[in-house]
């Protein structure tokens, strides 16, 4: 993460966000979340969700796809 905001999005799928290092600054559904490190965030699927400036440092992101049925 370099401290500039990232466009809202929204996924079909859940997504997973983990910090490594650093801190993420999120704003989900309006409300600010703030990540740090060694902390995971899920973000549901079908949820709006923006990364807010001011986020740095070493992000995982995992885009969880559904269960398969076997």
């Amino acid at each position: 993460m370099d401290e500039l905001p990232v466009e809202e999005g929204r996924h079909a799928e859940p997504e997973v966000l983990l910090v490594l290092d650093g801190l993420l600054e999120l704003d989900v559904v309006g409300a600010a979340v703030t990540v740090g490190p060694g902390e995971m965030y899920v973000v549901a699927a079908g949820t709006i969700h923006t990364v807010r400036s001011g986020s740095r440092g070493t992000l995982v992101i995992v885009e969880a796809a559904e269960a398969l049925a076997g």
